[in-house]
C-alpha cells in the first residue's frame, strides 16, 4: 500500500513539473530566460519551455508605456519659477537589456525623465517655453531616446502639458502684452501718417504742374461744403485768384 501511495506521489510531483514547464506567452510579450543564473535567451510569443530548478523566466511587455511625469518647479534662464508637468511615451524594444542593464526600467526612466525636464527647459526663457513646445518636447525627447538606448527603451515622443505661473507672473506677462499692443498701434499710426504725407506731397507736385488744376480743385471743395447744412462756412480763398483784381488796369 505504500508503495502505491509513493507511486502515486511520485506521479503527481512529475505531472505539476511537467506543466509547470509550459509557459504561454501574449503576442505583445517576451520572455527573457536565464539558465543557472546567466542569460540564455529570449522566448515568445507562444508556448515555451522552462526548465524548473535550471532555468527562470521574466516576463517583458512590449507594449508603449505611458508614463505621467510628476510637477516639477522649474527656474528658468531667465530666473522665472515655473511648475512643468508632461507625459512620455516609450517602448522596450530590447527585452534582455531592459533586464540586465537596468534593475527597474520603469523606475529608472521616471527619474530620468524628471530630471532632464527640468535640465532642459532650465536652459530656455519664460517666453520660449511658453511659445515653442514643439521645440522643447523635441529636445527633451531626443536626450531621452540618447540616454535610454543603453536599456534598451524607445522614447517615441514626450508631451508638454501644463506650464503653471505665479499670478504676479501672469499680470506682469499681461502688461507686457499690453504694452506690446499700443506700441504696435502706434507703429501703424506713424506708417500711416508717412504714407499719407507722401500721397498727399505726390498731389500737391501733380497739381503744381498746372495752375487751373488748384482753382478746380479749390472749386470741387467748396461745392462740396455747399453741400452741408452749416450755417456759417469758412473757406481759404487763394491769392492767386485774387491776382486779376489787385493788378492795375493798363
Amino acid at each position: 500500500m505504500s508503495i502505491e501511495l509513493n507511486f502515486i506521489i511520485i506521479a503527481v510531483l512529475l505531472l505539476t513539473l511537467l506543466i509547470s514547464t509550459f509557459r504561454i506567452l501574449r503576442e505583445y510579450q517576451r520572455g527573457v530566460v536565464f539558465q543557472l543564473g546567466r542569460f540564455w535567451k529570449v522566448k515568445g510569443p507562444g508556448l515555451i519551455l522552462v526548465i524548473p530548478g535550471l532555468q527562470q523566466m521574466v516576463r517583458v511587455d512590449l507594449r508603449t508605456v505611458v508614463l505621467d511625469v510628476p510637477t516639477q518647479d522649474v527656474i528658468s534662464r531667465d530666473n522665472v519659477s515655473v511648475k512643468v508637468n508632461a507625459v512620455i511615451y516609450f517602448r522596450v524594444l530590447d527585452p534582455q537589456k531592459a533586464i540586465i542593464q537596468v534593475e527597474d526600467f520603469l523606475a529608472a526612466t521616471s527619474q530620468l525623465s524628471q530630471t532632464t525636464l527640468r535640465a532642459v527647459l532650465g536652459k530656455h526663457e519664460l517666453d520660449e517655453i511658453l511659445a515653442e513646445r514643439e521645440r522643447l518636447n523635441t529636445d527633451i525627447q531626443q536626450v531621452l531616446d540618447a540616454q535610454t538606448d543603453a536599456w534598451g527603451i524607445k522614447v517615441a515622443n514626450v508631451e508638454i502639458k501644463h506650464v503653471d505661473l505665479d499670478e504676479s507672473m501672469i499680470r506682469a506677462i499681461a502688461k507686457q502684452a499690453e504694452a506690446e499692443r499700443e506700441r504696435r498701434a502706434k507703429v501703424i499710426h506713424a506708417e500711416g501718417e508717412l504714407q499719407a504725407s507722401e500721397k498727399l506731397m505726390q498731389a500737391a507736385e501733380m497739381l503744381s504742374r498746372q495752375p487751373g488744376a488748384m482753382q478746380l480743385r479749390y472749386m470741387q471743395t467748396l461745392s462740396n461744403i455747399a453741400g452741408d447744412k452749416a450755417s456759417t462756412i469758412v473757406f481759404p480763398l487763394p491769392i492767386e485768384l485774387l491776382q486779376g483784381l489787385i493788378e492795375p488796369k493798363r
